[in-house]
């Protein structure tokens, strides 16, 4: 999993364009143009990946299901069986958390869109989602943890061994569909959703999707978002690695 992840950061923009910069350097005497090639493909991806306009315009895109009607929550019970929620990663040892582990800041706006679907709907909930680099404790846990401590919904299910979304989707399967339950609320970004959909239908699930955290919209930002962010800069790079791993689910799965 290192190995893979190491090469997928250096295959992927930013650091795909850094390495372009590097040889536009390393060129510049031997092969002129070459390097100019390089240094200005390196920073031109760098500036438009640094702009929120080009992050509202590439997250509409993949933002294709809609979000769920408010008025829709309490009727969900009527569509599905249990409400999935996907993990999205860690953060370790936080100080003020007296150094245990707690979800990341996209886990929690899952969980705490699935907490609300849950007190509106009186649906079960499973979370999903493994270890972290082979260290305990599961994202599924965390998830778990939090949910029951900070927003009051006590979690049923707990998958804790998948590693991608694919996984997600086949754990959960392995755990649920011998219940009966194959209808799920499927609760995760709203730019992943395309491929969560994909993955869990794959595996023999009826789905409602409830995206949450949608980017493919007007923030008001100032300058029309054409002045660069920090932000913008990493919410691109996980949408470029959002697109990647949509097609290669539909080329190897």
């Amino acid at each position: 999993m290192p190995i893979r992840f190491f090469i997928k950061q250096w295959l992927l923009p930013p650091g795909l364009l850094l390495i372009l910069l590097v040889l536009g350097w390393w060129l510049r005497r031997r092969r002129p143009r070459l390097a100019a090639l390089c240094f200005f493909s390196g920073a031109g991806g760098l500036l438009l990946m640094s702009l929120p306009l080009v992050m509202e315009q590439a997250a509409r895109v993949l933002e294709s299901e809609p979000p769920l009607a408010l008025e829709q929550w309490a009727q969900l019970a009527e569509r599905a069986d249990v409400i999935v929620v996907l993990g999205a990663g860690r953060e370790r040892g936080d100080p003020a958390w007296g150094g245990a582990d707690q979800p990341s800041l996209l886990a929690l706006q899952r969980m705490g869109f699935a907490a609300a679907l849950a007190r509106a709907s009186g649906l079960p909930v499973l979370t999903s989602g493994g270890l972290h680099y082979g260290t305990p404790p599961s994202e599924a846990q965390l998830m778990a943890e939090g949910m029951q401590r900070d927003f009051a919904v006590p979690v049923t299910w707990q998958e804790g061994a998948s590693r991608t979304t694919w996984e997600n989707a086949l754990y959960s399967a392995a755990l649920l569909q011998p219940l009966g339950k194959r209808r799920v609320v499927l609760v995760t970004q709203a730019w992943h959703m395309q491929r969560a959909r994909w993955s869990f239908e794959r595996a023999g699930f009826s789905v409602v999707p409830a995206p949450v955290g949608f980017l493919g919209r007007d923030n008001a930002r100032p300058f029309a978002g054409l002045l660069p962010e920090s932000r913008a800069l990493w919410q691109n790079g996980q949408l470029l690695n959002e697109a990647v791993g949509l097609l290669g689910y539909r080329l190897f799965y």
